[in-house]
C-alpha cells in the first residue's frame, strides 16, 4: 500500500476510517493525488465516472490541513479561503457543493464550503466577500468576476489549491481558455498553489495537463510552444514514489490515470420490423412501446437526446402513451435540459433523487457529475455523435465504485445500428476523442486584461504617460487625437508596456507563443480603441494612471462586469405566462416567426404565442392539439471523427461478410441490398454513385467525415463542377456523405476527372470562393465583439436583440475593414470561420485521404440504402413535414418493390 508519508498518520487515519464507515476502500489512484498533492504538486486525475474523483482531489488539502490541526472540531472557527472548486455548469455547482459539505461534516471539520455563480443572490456574494468560506464552488465566468474587484488578492491570500473539475468540458473552448487565464493570475499571486483537474473521458490526456498546469517561466522573446521549455510531465505508476523522493521530477505535474476499471455495458434496442431504406427520425418513434417496457422494468432511467428540440418531441410522446398505454407513469416523467427555468430543472433533480420520478428526458444537461446514485438505466436515443459523449451518458447509471455502467442505445434510424457497434469497438480499444485547446483567442485576451485592469490594475513598467482624464476635460463621447500617442509602444528592444503581465499571461498554455506585436495590439486596443476607434472614449476602457493600467471609468467598470464570459447564443428571449409564471428561454430567432395564436412546444407544455414584450415572450396555455418544437443554435451535432473511422471499419468488415454483433445481424438485409445494387465501400475505398431520378442527376459521396466537413465537401465540389461547365448545382450534406443534384448530367465520369475535382490543391482559394466566407466572418465577428467588449448586450430587463447585436457588430466589422484592416479581431473571425464551422484541417485531410483512395464508381439504377437517407434528408428542408413524410413513403414502397 502507498503511504503520504508527509501527511500525518493520524490525519490519513480519519480518512481510512470515514471511508470504512461509508463500505468503501481507497484505490491507489486516489492515494496517489493524495501522495502528490503532499508533495506539492499539481495534476491531473483521469477515472471512469463514479470512481472517486471528487474524494482524490478534495481530500489532498483536507488531509494537509487535518495534519496541521489535528484536534479541529467542527466547533473550531472555520479557517480562510484556501480552496477554490472551479465546475463547468452551475447545475453541478449545487450537488458539488453538498457532497464537498458532507465529507466535511462526516470528518468533523471546521471547514465551511459555500456555491458563487450567476445564480446566487447579492446578499449572499456581499457576505462572501466580507467573510469568505474555507472552500468556493464557483465557474469560470464567476472566478473571473472576482479577479475584477480589487480586493481579491487580498481575499485569496491563503488560497493554497484550485480544482477545476470536468475539465474535458472546458478543454477546447473560450471558457477553458478564460480558466486558464484566471489560474495564471492566481499563480502570480499564490506561486506555491497546487492546481489539480478531474476528467472522465479524454483522449488527448498528456496536452489537457499541460494547459491545466501551464507551461512555465519564459523569457521576453521566447519564440512558440514547442521551442519554449515546458515542465516535464510524470505519470504515475505504482507504486508511486513518496513524499521524501530527490527526483528532479519530484515538483514535476503528474497525470494520475484511474487503476480500477469500469465495467460499461452497450446494449442496442434492435427493432423487431427492421425497415430496409432508414429515414433520419423516423424509426424512434416506432420504438416507444419498446422504450416504455423497459422504463417499467427499471427504478429510474435517464433518457438523453442530443438536441433540447429531441427532448421536448420524446417527452411529449412519452406522455401521450402513459395516457392510453402505462397510466403508471402519469406523473413520473420529467423533463431537463438547459434553456428551462432552474427551479424546473432544481424541482426534476430533487424529484429524480427521492425516487418520485420514474424517468427523466434529457440532453447534456445532465451528462455531467451530478450524483444521481438512484439511476439505474440509461437510454441514448440516436446517435451519440462520439464515443466520450456515450461513455460520459453510460457513466449516469452505476454512479459508485464497483457498479456496472449500462446504456441502452435506441437508433432513431437504421444506420445508427452500426453506431452503437462501431462505438462498442472504439470503446474497446479506448480510442477516446481529444479536445485541442484553443491558440491564442485575442478576444479572451482582451477582455481579461480589462478585468485586470478593473481589479488590482498592472504595472505599465516605465510606459510613457499620457493621460486621458477621462470624466472632466473630454467633451460629449469623444477622445481628442493628439491626446492618443501613434507612437505608444517602445521599441523592440524597450520593455514592453505591461510586460509583467504579458510574461504571466505567456505561462498559459493558449498564450505560450503570444509576440510582443500581439500584445502591443491588444494594449492598444484596450487604452484607445485601436486604429479605427481611437476617437471614442467608449472604447478607451483602460487608462495609464501612475504607472499602473487601470479602468477608471463607472460606467465602463459595470457594463464589463456585466459582460464577463465567454458564452455565446442566439439572442434568449424569456418565457413566461401572463400571469408571470416563468418556464425558461427560447432564442430569439425562433420567437421571430411566431404570430399571435401561434402553438408551440416547450418545457413540456403546448403553448399558445400571445406576444413579446420587454424580451420577454408571454404565452397562455393552448388548447390545440399540435404545436412546432423551438430550435436551438448547436442543435445539429457531428459524428467525431473516431466514430467516423469506427463505422467506416464496421462497414469494411460487412464489406467482407463479417456480421458479429446484434447491430450489424441486424443491419444485413440492408447492406446486403447496397452490395446488390451497388457497393459496400471498404477500408482505403471512396465510394461515389451517380443515379438519375425524375429531379435529375444525383451524385452521391460518402467520405463518412461527419456533417461539417460534409457540408463544406459539397460546396467544394459543387463549386468546382460549375467551374468546369456552368450549371446549377444544390448540395446537402449528412453524417454519412454529400449529394450532389443537378438538372443536366454532371461533367465527372472517369477517375481522372475525379481526382482532378477531389484535390487538395489551392483548397483554402476554392473555399473562400464557394462559402462567401466574407459574410461568415461578419457573422463570426458578432461573437468575438460580444467577448471583446465592442458590443455591449445590455441592462437586465433592457436587453438588445439580435438584430440590434448583429447591426452593431457590422458597422464595427465594416469600420475594421476600412480604416484598420490589419486588426487581429478580423483575422480572428476569419480563422473561426475555418476552424469551428468548416473544420478546415479536418477538410484537408479528408481531400488527401480521398485523393490516395481507390474510387469505386458507380451508376445504379435507383436510390441505394446508403444514398436514400441523403435524399431524404434534403427533401425534407425543401417542402413541408406532411408533403416530405408522404413522398418519402412513397419512395420506400417503390424501393421496396424493387429490392423484393
Amino acid at each position: 500500500m502507498v503511504e503520504a508519508t508527509s501527511f500525518a498518520p493520524a490525519a490519513l487515519a480519519r480518512v481510512e476510517e470515514l471511508f470504512t464507515r461509508r463500505g468503501w476502500t481507497p484505490f491507489a489512484f486516489q492515494r496517489a493525488a493524495w501522495a502528490a498533492y503532499a508533495e506539492g504538486r499539481s495534476g491531473l486525475i483521469h477515472a471512469p465516472t463514479g470512481m472517486g474523483k471528487t474524494q482524490a482531489a478534495w481530500l489532498g488539502p483536507v488531509l494537509e490541513w487535518l495534519s496541521a490541526h489535528p484536534a479541529a472540531t467542527q466547533r473550531n472557527a472555520a479557517p480562510p479561503l484556501s480552496v477554490l472548486w472551479i465546475t463547468p455548469l452551475r447545475a453541478l455547482a449545487k450537488d458539488t457543493t453538498a457532497a464537498l459539505n458532507g465529507t466535511c461534516a462526516a470528518l468533523d471539520l471546521p471547514w465551511t464550503v459555500e456555491l458563487r455563480t450567476g445564480d446566487t443572490s447579492s446578499h449572499v456574494k456581499q457576505r462572501q466577500r466580507k467573510r469568505p468560506p474555507t472552500a468556493l464552488v464557483t465557474t469560470p465566468e464567476s472566478l473571473s468576476l472576482l479577479l475584477s474587484y480589487a480586493d481579491t488578492e487580498r481575499q485569496l491570500r491563503h488560497l493554497r489549491c484550485v480544482i477545476v473539475d470536468e475539465w474535458h468540458e472546458l478543454l477546447g473552448s473560450k471558457r477553458g481558455t478564460q480558466t486558464e487565464l484566471a489560474l495564471a493570475r492566481l499563480r502570480q499571486w499564490q506561486p506555491n498553489l497546487r492546481t489539480w483537474g478531474l476528467s472522465a473521458t479524454l483522449g488527448n490526456l498528456e496536452q489537457a495537463l499541460a494547459v491545466l498546469v501551464g507551461v512555465g517561466d519564459r523569457a521576453q522573446g521566447m519564440g512558440n510552444r514547442e521551442d519554449a521549455a515546458q515542465p516535464p510531465i510524470s505519470h504515475s505508476f505504482y507504486p508511486i514514489p513518496n513524499s521524501q523522493s530527490s527526483s528532479p521530477d519530484s515538483q514535476s505535474p503528474l497525470l494520475i490515470a484511474g487503476d480500477a476499471t469500469k465495467e460499461i455495458l452497450i446494449e442496442t434496442l434492435i427493432p423487431s420490423d427492421m425497415e430496409r431504406f432508414p429515414w433520419a427520425g423516423h424509426l424512434g418513434v416506432k420504438l416507444l412501446p419498446q422504450v416504455v417496457e423497459r422504463v417499467l422494468a427499471a427504478r429510474s432511467t435517464l433518457i438523453f437526446t442530443n438536441t433540447r428540440a429531441q427532448t421536448e418531441l420524446w417527452f411529449q410522446a412519452l406522455i401521450d402513451y402513459a395516457v392510453t398505454e402505462a397510466p403508471e407513469l402519469i406523473g413520473a416523467i420529467g423533463l431537463h435540459h438547459g434553456s428551462l427555468e432552474p427551479k424546473l430543472r432544481q424541482e426534476v433533480e430533487a424529484r429524480l433523487a427521492d425516487g418520485r420520478l420514474r424517468c427523466v428526458v434529457c440532453t447534456s444537461s445532465l451528462d455531467l457529475g451530478v450524483d444521481f446514485a438512484p439511476v439505474e438505466q440509461v437510454m441514448q436515443v440516436g446517435s451519440p455523435k462520439g464515443v466520450a459523449r456515450l461513455l460520459q451518458r453510460a457513466g449516469r447509471s452505476g454512479h459508485q465504485p464497483g457498479a456496472v455502467s449500462k446504456v441502452l442505445c435506441v437508433p432513431t434510424h437504421a444506420f445508427e445500428l452500426v453506431e452503437f457497434a462501431a462505438a462498442r469497438d472504439a470503446m474497446e480499444r479506448g480510442e477516446i476523442e481529444a479536445r485541442p485547446p484553443l491558440a491564442k483567442p485575442l478576444d479572451v485576451l482582451v477582455q481579461h486584461l480589462v478585468t485586470v485592469a478593473l481589479g488590482s490594475g498592472f504595472a505599465a513598467n516605465g510606459q510613457r504617460e499620457w493621460d486621458m482624464n477621462g470624466e472632466a476635460t473630454v467633451p460629449n463621447d469623444t477622445v481628442p487625437n493628439d491626446m492618443v500617442p501613434n507612437d505608444m509602444v517602445p521599441n523592440d528592444s524597450e520593455a514592453l508596456p505591461g510586460q509583467a503581465l504579458f510574461d504571466e499571461v505567456r505561462t498559459t498554455y493558449a498564450y505560450g507563443d503570444l509576440t510582443a506585436q500581439e500584445w502591443r495590439w491588444a494594449l492598444d486596443f484596450v487604452t484607445f480603441g485601436g486604429a479605427a476607434l481611437k476617437g471614442y472614449r467608449e472604447y478607451a476602457r483602460v487608462q495609464e494612471r501612475n504607472g499602473q493600467f487601470r479602468v477608471l471609468s463607472p460606467p465602463i467598470a459595470r457594463r464589463h462586469r456585466m459582460s464577463i464570459g465567454a458564452i455565446t447564443s442566439d439572442g434568449m428571449l424569456n418565457v413566461k405566462f401572463q400571469n408571470g409564471g416563468a418556464l425558461g428561454a427560447i432564442e430569439e430567432s425562433f420567437a421571430a416567426r411566431l404570430k399571435p395564436g401561434d402553438t408551440f412546444i416547450f418545457a413540456g407544455r403546448l403553448l399558445e404565442f400571445r406576444r413579446i414584450k420587454e424580451m420577454t415572450v408571454q404565452v397562455r396555455k393552448a388548447t390545440k392539439s399540435k404545436g412546432v418544437v423551438p430550435r436551438w443554435q448547436g442543435g445539429r451535432m457531428p459524428l467525431s471523427s473516431y466514430l467516423a473511422d469506427a463505422v467506416r471499419l464496421r462497414l469494411a468488415t460487412a464489406e467482407a461478410g463479417i456480421y458479429d454483433t446484434p447491430e450489424m445481424q441486424a443491419v444485413q438485409p440492408i447492406l446486403a441490398i447496397q452490395q446488390r445494387w451497388s457497393h459496400i465501400p471498404a477500408a482505403g475505398e471512396l465510394l461515389i454513385e451517380a443515379v438519375k431520378t425524375r429531379e435529375g442527376h444525383h451524385l452521391f459521396l460518402y467520405p463518412l467525415a461527419g456533417y461539417q466537413v460534409h457540408e463544406g465537401l459539397a460546396s467544394l465540389l459543387a463549386y468546382r463542377l460549375s467551374r468546369l461547365a456552368p450549371r446549377t448545382i444544390s448540395a446537402f450534406a449528412t453524417d454519412y456523405g454529400c449529394e450532389l443534384l443537378s438538372p443536366t448530367p454532371l461533367p465527372v465520369g472517369d477517375e481522372a476527372g475525379w481526382r482532378q475535382i477531389l484535390s487538395p490543391d489551392n483548397l483554402l482559394e476554392d473555399i473562400l470562393l464557394c462559402l462567401n466566407a466574407a459574410e461568415m466572418a461578419r457573422r463570426q465577428f458578432r461573437d468575438i465583439a460580444r467577448v471583446a467588449g465592442l458590443i455591449f448586450t445590455g441592462y437586465p430587463g433592457s436587453q438588445k436583440s439580435t438584430r440590434q447585436l448583429q447591426a452593431s457588430s457590422s458597422v464595427i466589422y465594416d469600420a475594421f475593414v476600412t480604416y484598420d484592416p490589419d486588426n487581429l479581431l478580423l483575422e480572428q473571425a476569419r480563422r473561426e470561420v475555418l476552424e469551428r464551422q468548416l473544420d478546415f484541417g479536418q477538410l484537408r485531410r479528408t481531400l488527401e485521404g480521398m485523393a490516395a483512395a481507390e474510387l469505386v464508381l458507380a451508376s445504379p439504377r435507383r436510390l441505394t440504402p446508403l444514398a436514400f437517407p441523403l435524399w431524404a434528408s434534403r427533401l425534407r428542408s425543401q417542402i413541408s413535414s406532411e408533403s416530405w413524410s408522404d413522398r418519402v413513403a412513397r419512395m420506400v414502397m417503390q424501393l421496396e418493390k424493387a429490392a423484393g
